[in-house]
């Protein structure tokens, strides 16, 4: 089957397919110069190994590869080049790399040369540990001291650096088998980056605590080796094809539940687009609007006009998210926007308070920004807001949200967004983060209890940058991080993306999920100068429709043999079907046969990203 990339990917600029490197047992995908999917003996033992330089606003640098060289043998491979970086007020960076491997060792090194000097936040290697099978089981850290100490990676999601002043890491990825991860030429530390949704543990250099940016003295040498040793007592002789065969196996599971609530943003640059657009709401018919209201921003009454005009047009519930300049008191600050909401006639259901600073990331060893105690806010908003329910968290993600952790006995809900493309874009990385999810709502958990819980919004385009000035622009259409747009959002990559997101959050008991707006560039209708066409509709709107009408039904859990594919049954008056979702961009073929699918074929061929609906025997 061919699909043209645009449907796929909203671009048809396509991610190059990586080099497969080999030395025996051991694999690596070569990919934009890094490391991918470090496999042993077909298990992966690293997610990745890069070497990344990035800008004062934490944006990557994106060089291009010169001077490639890449010689294979057996039980052997060498990759060398150069890359070059071009950086404000015609500074430069120059690195060359050498990546070597062999059947039990694998080394990158890197050395950097700044010929005029050169501002960074960042120089020089993370490396990424995979957080299935290996969160909470046992490691052994190496300190730059020489100290070395048993421990685990952590299980509940750190909200600071769990290891620091590391000189290696080892674990064991299977019996018999252990691997040590050695890194040189500067101290490194690790954070649990399931803090951001990235499905990882990331050891990199330099500690936080130590100022940021900081220049790279010109003509000084920076180097810096990172080592993969692998120690196999298990005397296995099989080596791995690493390509997978056969169907993709479904059976049902245990685990039940309800269906969450739907959400949709809507904010006021869009509210004008959203209200002619209510046709299209109708159809969707989600059961919460989330008006987003910032004083800070310049919206006033006249935004809330508009937000009540939509609420009158919308069945179902509305809350207002409101980020709190905290510039006077947040009781005077409350009672004002209570003052304009009378005036617009907008009485929301519910109130999502959260002090504008707090959307700002305060990393390890910085000054935390003057905020008013956030009881204090709470307080506030119940006087202004009475009679409405009254939610806390971060209008940020969860990181800030497990960083300062709101005092919640005043709070009707807590409240936080994700997003995809905080450290990396490319598309295997983007859907990977579906796997962060289930320790995020689990860690959520762990700190609130049963108290009623939502997410969102949560899109693949970045709206707010909590670590740096701004959000990147991208007017080429490219997969950038923290970008303010990404082309996957028009592509069906977002139609199964945010099914698989919402599979992974089923656990979490959500009182709602909000994975999009109505219009702009996080939409499921496009507006103007978007490549899908003003008014069309993008593929996610099937996804976002699905997930709306089984609002409040059923769910039943379905275990899949490969993270590739997810899937999960409910049941509603229409009785049950098996949704399904491929998350790669080949095709894949399921074997549903022990869901019980009411037609006689059990087999079923599903398309890249594509998702599907099964009718279940009773």
């Amino acid at each position: 089957m061919t699909i043209d990339a645009f449907q796929l990917y909203g671009t048809r600029l396509v991610d190059p397919p990586p080099v497969r490197l080999r030395a025996g047992k051991l694999q690596a995908d070569l990919a934009n110069g890094n490391l991918r999917t470090i496999r042993y003996d077909g298990t992966e033992v690293l997610r990745a190994i890069s070497y990344l330089v990035r800008d004062r606003d934490w944006g990557t640098y994106s060089p291009e590869i010169t001077d490639l060289r890449i010689e294979q043998s057996d039980d052997r491979f060498e990759v060398t080049y150069r890359r070059r970086c071009e950086g404000p007020d015609d500074t430069r960076l120059v690195i060359d790399v050498r990546i070597t491997g062999s059947a039990d060792r694998l080394d990158f090194e890197a050395e950097a040369i700044a010929p005029t000097g050169f501002e960074t936040n960042r120089c020089g290697f993370c490396v990424l540990h995979p957080i299935v099978g290996v969160a909470g089981s046992p490691a052994t850290v190496e300190h730059v001291d020489g100290k070395i100490v048993a421990t685990r990676f952590p299980d509940l999601i750190e909200p600071w650096q769990p290891f620091k002043d590391m000189r290696a890491i080892t674990h064991a990825v299977m019996p018999d088998v252990q691997v040590e991860c050695r890194m040189e030429g500067d101290t490194f530390e690790m954070e649990d980056q399931r803090n951001w949704s990235d499905a990882s543990y990331k050891t990199y250099v330099r500690p936080l605590a130590l100022p940021w940016p900081y220049q790279i003295a010109a003509n000084q040498p920076v180097r810096q080796k990172t080592s993969l040793v692998i120690r196999d007592i298990s005397g296995s002789t099989r080596h791995p094809s690493g390509v997978s065969g056969g169907a993709i196996k479904l059976e049902l599971g245990g685990r039940t539940g309800t269906m969450p609530d739907i959400g949709v943003i809507i904010t006021p640059e869009e509210a004008d687009a959203s209200l002619s657009a209510k046709s299209v709401l109708t159809e969707i018919a989600p059961q919460e609007f989330l008006f987003h209201f910032d004083p800070g921003a310049g919206h006033d009454v006249e935004a809330l006009k508009r937000f009540a005009a939509i609420a009158t047009v919308h069945r179902g519930r509305s809350t207002l998210e409101i980020a709190l300049p905290c510039k006077s008191s947040p009781s005077g600050e409350a009672a004002e926007i209570a003052r304009q909401m009378q005036l617009a006639e907008f009485k929301p259901d519910a109130i999502m308070i959260s002090p504008s600073v707090d959307r700002q990331s305060t990393p390890p060893g910085s000054t935390w920004p003057d905020c008013p105690p956030l009881d204090e806010v709470y307080a506030a908003a119940r006087a202004a807001f009475p009679g409405i329910r009254i939610g806390g968290g971060m209008l940020s993600y969860f990181t800030e949200l497990n960083r300062k952790r709101v005092p919640d006995g005043q709070l009707d809900f807590v409240s936080h967004c994700t997003n995809p493309i905080v450290h990396a874009a490319d598309d295997l990385s983007v859907m990977q983060t579906l796997e962060a999810l289930p320790f995020i709502t689990r860690s959520v958990r762990a700190i609130y209890g049963d108290k009623p819980y939502r997410i969102g919004p949560s899109t693949i385009p970045m709206r707010q940058n909590p670590y740096g000035s701004r959000t990147m622009d991208n007017p080429a259409g490219g997969r950038i991080p923290m970008a303010n747009r990404d082309p996957r959002h028009n592509g069906r990559f977002a139609e199964a993306f945010a099914l698989g997101y919402a599979i992974q959050v089923l656990d979490a008991d959500l009182e709602c999920l909000t994975l999009s707006a109505l219009s702009g560039p996080f939409g499921l209708i496009a507006g103007p100068a978007e490549p899908t066409g003003q008014g069309g509709r993008r593929p996610l709107f099937n996804t976002v429709r699905t997930l709306s009408r089984l609002a409040g039904a059923s769910w039943q859990a379905c275990v899949s043999s490969s993270s590739e594919v997810l899937a999960f049954a409910a049941r509603d008056a229409a009785g049950a079907r098996l949704h399904v979702v491929n998350l790669t961009g080949e095709e894949r073929t399921i074997d549903c046969g022990a869901c019980r699918p009411a037609d006689a074929d059990k087999e079923l061929l599903l398309a890249p990203f594509a998702t599907a609906a099964l009718p279940l025997a009773d």
